[in-house]
């Protein structure tokens, strides 16, 4: 998936109100950019951090740019905005590249299903059982090379572990898809002591049949792309 416009560079003064962040240009101006993520970024939000933010012209969005990156100066990079995965995904899916899921032809996005919530993906093929798959974002990391989920708790995520036991149970396919979206990592685990409640649900999740998939992703300022499997 690549950025509908070219990303420029800046430093972060702060992230403020989950959705807002103030940031530093390379020229001096100072602008507040939207910030599309909801969770904690425990660990890239620091004050002075290099991130790069995507600029938009559209008289419908009341900030004039979003916060994309955060470029760690060492080569790797973080995605920090949670809509992008899904994006990254549905090209992955429509395009047939993820093996678990390649035969699956029909990519349905945002279905009703459970209760009053919606799967992100819904795959079907005749002859198969459908395919419900939901998407999390993973940017935690604390330890080298160890990505994380969650950074923070999420009891909305613990639903969508409930509500993916029960496509289980009335004979579907049921995948918890883990997308990380970070260049220096080569493995996840849950962190259970962030949300204790969630590592619970997932292994309840996991021993009524949910499958787990781990993907990494491959970043740079020009986009974000589905890796290989972990």
């Amino acid at each position: 998936m690549k950025f509908a416009t070219p990303l420029i560079p800046a430093r972060l003064i702060r992230r403020y109100k989950r959705f807002l962040a103030d940031c530093q240009l390379e020229d001096g101006r100072e602008v507040t950019a939207h910030c599309a993520n909801p969770g904690s970024m425990m660990g890239l939000a620091e004050p002075g951090e290099k991130i790069w933010l995507e600029p938009n012209d559209d008289p419908k969005k009341k900030l004039k740019y979003g916060w994309r990156l955060v470029d760690h100066e060492n080569g790797h990079f973080t995605g920090v905005d949670t809509s992008v995965p899904n994006k990254a995904l549905r090209a992955a899916l429509e395009a047939r590249e993820l093996p678990e899921l390649a035969e699956y032809e029909s990519v349905r996005p945002e279905v009703k299903y459970g209760e009053n919530s919606r799967i992100d993906f819904l795959l079907t093929q005749p002859g198969l059982p459908d395919a419900y798959v939901e998407v999390k974002s993973v940017t935690l990391s604390r330890e080298p090379g160890l990505a994380e989920f969650p950074d923070s708790v999420t009891a909305r995520g613990t639903k969508h572990l409930g509500e993916l036991a029960a496509m289980v149970g009335h004979g579907h396919r049921a995948i918890m898809l883990y997308l990380v979206q970070r260049t220096d990592c080569d493995r996840l685990a849950l962190a259970a002591d962030v949300d204790p409640v969630y590592a619970a649900a997932f292994e309840d999740a996991q021993a009524k049949g949910v499958e787990r998939l781990v993907y990494d992703t491959r970043i740079s300022p020009e986009g974000v792309w589905v890796g290989t499997r972990l």
